[in-house]
């Protein structure tokens, strides 16, 4: 299963000046179908050239585990936080550590999570208590929020994972209501 590569323990061989390897990208989405790999690997202080020929190293001995295309780039730490990195939020909030096998920021002290703000205002009180059930669950049925561990911060604002982001946002669209999303990086305790 590609989609959860990180909880694989590979035993990748890989260069002492590698600081992670991270999946990223539709691949880490529940509820998605990924067409490749993103994966990014971080390097310490290596030129492009040692970048691009441990990259291509370490993508030979991931596709010996799995079926679809890899999409491989290296990054320094420079070039990861460049605003012009395309791919660098989404390193960031839903890359997975595929050497530690958690999250990637997580090395950096912080967790990512997506806050989800909605409003039930428009909707019918019928509709109201079915969009609750759907979050929290009725008759021993798990909502949303327990099977998926997120958190019902205050009426209108949950907080949940990012790689369940789509699954709470095409269940949220059902309804036709208004919400906002909002990306955090909070500090781990």
């Amino acid at each position: 299963m590609t989609q959860k590569l990180w909880l694989k323990k590979l035993k990748l061989k890989y260069n002492s000046k590698v600081l992670d390897i991270v999946q990223f990208g539709s691949s880490v989405l529940e509820g998605k179908v990924p067409n490749d790999l993103d994966i990014a690997v971080l390097f310490d202080k290596v030129s492009l050239k040692e970048q691009l020929e441990h990259s291509q190293q370490i993508k030979r001995q991931l596709e010996e585990h799995i079926e679809i295309p890899i999409h491989i780039t290296p990054f320094d730490m420079y070039s990861l936080f460049d605003t012009s990195n395309f791919a660098r939020e989404s390193i960031l909030f839903l890359g997975k550590s595929i050497i530690h096998g958690v999250d990637f920021v997580k090395s950096f002290g912080l967790i990512p999570k997506v806050q989800i703000y909605y409003s039930l205002d428009r909707l019918e009180k019928k509709d109201k208590i079915r969009f609750n059930y759907m979050l929290s669950g009725r008759g021993g049925v798990y909502g949303l929020l327990r099977k998926y561990k997120g958190n019902l911060l205050k009426p209108g604002l949950i907080e949940v994972n990012p790689e369940d982001e789509y699954i709470f946002i095409d269940s949220i669209k059902k309804f036709n209501i208004d919400y906002n999303i909002k990306k955090v990086l909070s500090i781990q305790n």
